[in-house]
């Protein structure tokens, strides 16, 4: 018996104000190979119900729970595993397309490997196809809470076709993660909302003992804009508040230290000198309050 007629894999994506965008991305599901699936669509108490919409579509194995408010990506993904019964789940962004033999070449590396946690395949840019986004990542700089996508914006040339293997951490906008995983490690860190809460996981899922992994067999596309250039007073927010807090709640006492005086002597000035020079007063507070949010509230939270 083939894997894929027994394993049931859920699919949690969330969807908040952009129901065109999610239809988009079920459209693309129709195309899976894989045939034990189901897919959750959680949406996060969106001004206009998303339910009537995506039912009257059709689309197969689709499900849509409704939360009243925005639990955010890290309670929204939770509130969706929580509801999920497959094996593994399938978390990925709306905003993406799948291509049809994802899920399969997902599985693979859980066969093969009984130390793999999660696999990520690589992300490809939707506007321009044979861009690179994500390639694995290099590992978070413990001294600066920085890291970098391996192959970002770089041509796919299949350069990293024969480079699959264990990666420094997996990408929140497509992971395949394990039943067990979520068992024996938890969920993701409410307290994140956005950005950062996968760094936050995997590291803690390596220190449990498992990998991640990254497939560059399997590809997905995906709609953020390959210039970069949406950055909101939210995002500037989010950004500096969760990498102080992943610092706080994974970094060692000397490690902090050497993050804190290279935020203070350098990280801090400049966003500050960027925000005044652009006029971004907007941001420039954001950035301040993300900043101070740490001294004020505990590293611990739900998990």
């Amino acid at each position: 018996m083939q894997t894929e007629n027994y394993t049931l894999i859920s699919i949690v994506t969330l969807n908040w104000n952009q129901t065109d965008v999610t239809c988009e991305f079920l459209e693309s599901t129709r195309s899976l190979l894989w045939t034990n699936y189901e897919i959750l669509v959680c949406d996060m108490g969106s001004k206009i119900d998303p339910t009537e919409r995506i039912k009257s579509a059709n689309y197969p194995n689709t499900k849509v729970l409704r939360s009243e408010k925005n639990l955010g990506f890290t309670g929204g993904n939770n509130w969706g595993m929580r509801q999920a019964k497959g094996e593994y789940i399938f978390i990925v962004n709306n905003d993406t397309e799948v291509t049809p033999d994802l899920l399969n070449v997902l599985y693979e590396p859980f066969t093969q490997d009984k130390t793999i946690g999660v696999v990520s395949p690589k992300l490809m840019f939707f506007e321009r196809k044979n861009i690179i986004q994500y390639a694995g990542f290099n590992p978070i700089n413990p001294y600066t809470g920085r890291t970098t996508a391996v192959g970002s914006l770089q041509e796919d040339v299949g350069q990293f076709d024969d480079k699959g293997g264990y990666t420094a951490g997996s990408h929140g906008g497509a992971m395949l993660v394990s039943r067990e995983i979520i068992d024996k490690v938890g969920m993701f860190p409410e307290s994140f909302f956005i950005y950062y809460e996968e760094w936050d996981w995997s590291t803690r899922i390596i220190k449990a003992g498992y990998h991640i992994y990254f497939q560059p067999k399997g590809k997905i596309y995906h709609k953020e804009s390959i210039t970069m250039g949406k950055e909101s007073a939210n995002k500037a927010y989010y950004h500096t508040r969760n990498r102080i807090l992943y610092m706080r709640r994974n970094s060692n006492f000397i490690q902090f230290i050497a993050f804190i005086i290279f935020y203070i002597l350098f990280t801090a000035p400049k966003a500050i000198f960027k925000y005044i020079s652009k006029g971004q007063f907007v941001h420039l507070r954001a950035f301040l309050r993300g900043t101070f949010w740490n001294l004020y509230n505990s590293k611990h939270s739900a998990v």
